[in-house]
């Protein structure tokens, strides 16, 4: 792929209908500090082209999880990433997605809320099944050309509506909506809300959490994260792919201007509503899930079929992925009622708030795989099942006790009412990150072979290319295709 498909793809996979209405709903919650999720982004985009990408293209591996398998060796820890990356497409993509874009569908043409999760599905399902990873990239690229003209236009329209910048800051402070429902924020705009940085303490979204745990919620999603990684290492070279993160590093400064704000403008213009992107929501739809799905089931063919059934044919595992889609689209579904009472009524708070629980073990045992040759399998292991333990008991503890609604007192555990989830993020990858370097520290060193071509200290300039029979071999124009040996990701 070329650069300009591979940045759009990026743009496009990120900004789904989760993100649509989810940026607009907090914007409309809570003013501008929600930007910081997207401007986090751009440094992070840089980070995987100079960084991650030419340590992936140098290990020639095709998952995030068979690059663990290569640096550390065995299988439990490459199982168990592909396992956490597919119930996290579950918990923070999929449902947020289909549930989002059932919900635009239910506002503007009033159907069930689940028969237009069965339109979502129909919709999206059909092109994706039938036409691969290039057909989603390219398909990408068509829908973040909508979905930039489109958000840009609405933009346009609410900023002249409600009469610029200097109004909205005036009317946004004084806007209490008519119609309510019972939520944590009594309905009352913040006073903090023009404000990017926010109080420690007190702050709904303090800096910094917003600096130190959402840095490291980044690093996850954009250089460990399958469906992102996957649209860079599809690229003709690396030259090509460090262009594309420059691409989506400069659409990821949009959102504030045509997402958020006009979320906040639509809460002063229409008092009861929660700030719906009416405007280019199936192309976010759209180009979000068809990512997700091509992602998720070539982790599972390649990560678990294949470990399974070694000699399985190309027909079969792409059988197989397409029965895994089916599968994680059912599981998302039946998650989509407990998604609807969770995040205090906000979507994205809700997505990055579980994010925060699952991620910050593997952006830590990443780190430290790419950059500190000693880090071992056992190390790793480890580091990530004590994440997994501590990140699932806040999880649980969020589930069994909701953030209070308006005027209840809150009597929430300490780990809870004082600990902010960003905080938390940064507290977990430490504690990970601890042990897989006291774990390494005790066993013995990984052998040499683990660590040629699998650290940023050990590049190599001509990476070898695994084909699925064990095989090598430079590609004949002198480049190096990442899944040149896997021809049905693209078929």
């Amino acid at each position: 792929m070329a650069w300009w498909p591979i940045g759009a793809s990026l743009f496009a996979s990120s900004e789904g209908s989760g993100l649509f209405i989810g940026l607009a709903g907090t914007g409309a919650a809570g003013g501008i500090a929600v930007t910081g999720f997207e401007w986090n982004a751009t440094y992070a985009l840089l980070a995987l082209a100079w960084v991650f990408i030419p340590v992936y293209i140098s290990s020639g591996i095709v998952t995030m999880p068979e690059y663990l398998q290569r640096r550390f060796g065995g299988e439990r820890i490459r199982m168990y990433l592909s396992g956490l990356s597919l119930l996290l497409s579950i918990f923070t993509k999929i449902s947020t997605d289909l549930y989002s874009g059932a919900l635009f569908v239910q506002v503007c043409l009033g159907w069930d809320l689940y028969l237009s999760t069965v339109l979502m599905l129909l919709v999206t399902g059909l092109y994706t099944i039938a036409g691969g990873l290039a057909a989603v990239i390219y398909t990408d690229a068509l829908q973040t050309l909508i979905m930039v003209l489109g958000a840009i236009m609405l933009a346009v329209r609410a900023f002249n509506a409600i009469g610029g910048y200097s109004n909205l800051e005036e009317a946004y402070l004084k806007a209490v909506p008519s119609k309510i429902v019972p939520n944590t924020t009594c309905h009352l705009p913040r006073t903090d809300a023009m404000h990017l940085f926010r109080d420690p303490i007190s702050g709904d979204l303090p800096w910094t959490g917003m600096t130190f745990g959402l840095s490291i919620m980044a690093t996850w999603y954009w250089c460990t994260d399958q469906v992102i990684v996957q649209r860079s290492l599809s690229a003709r070279n690396l030259s090509h792919a460090k262009a594309g993160s420059i691409l989506a590093s400069y659409l990821k400064m949009l959102p504030l201007f045509v997402i958020i704000m006009p979320g906040m403008i639509s809460r002063v213009l229409f008092p009861g509503l929660r700030g719906l992107m009416i405007a280019v929501m199936m192309a976010a739809l759209m180009s979000s899930l068809t990512s997700i799905f091509n992602s998720s089931s070539t982790l599972f063919t390649m990560d678990i079929w294949r470990r399974m059934r070694p000699g399985a044919s190309e027909r079969e595992l792409l059988m197989v992925g397409r029965v895994v889609t089916v599968l994680l689209v059912a599981f998302s579904v039946v998650w989509i009622p407990i998604l609807q009472s969770s995040g205090g009524g906000q979507l994205y708070i809700y997505i990055q708030a579980v994010t925060s629980y699952l991620a910050p073990p593997v952006t830590a045992v990443f780190i430290l795989a790419v950059f500190w040759p000693r880090a071992n399998e056992q190390g790793a292991f480890w580091g990530l099942m004590a994440g997994l333990v501590l990140g699932l008991a806040r999880m649980g503890l969020e589930l069994a006790h909701p953030t209070p609604r308006c005027g209840v007192p809150d009597r929430r555990p300490w780990l809870l009412a004082d600990l902010h989830y960003l905080h938390f993020a940064a507290l977990l990858c430490a504690i990970a990150g601890a042990v897989v370097v006291g774990g390494s520290l005790m066993t013995p060193p990984p052998p040499s072979d683990r660590l040629r071509n699998h650290t940023w200290w050990s590049l190599s300039q001509e990476p070898p290319q695994h084909f699925m029979d064990g095989t090598s071999q430079r590609c004949p124009d002198g480049e190096w295709y990442p899944a040149q040996g896997y021809p049905w990701l693209f078929a």
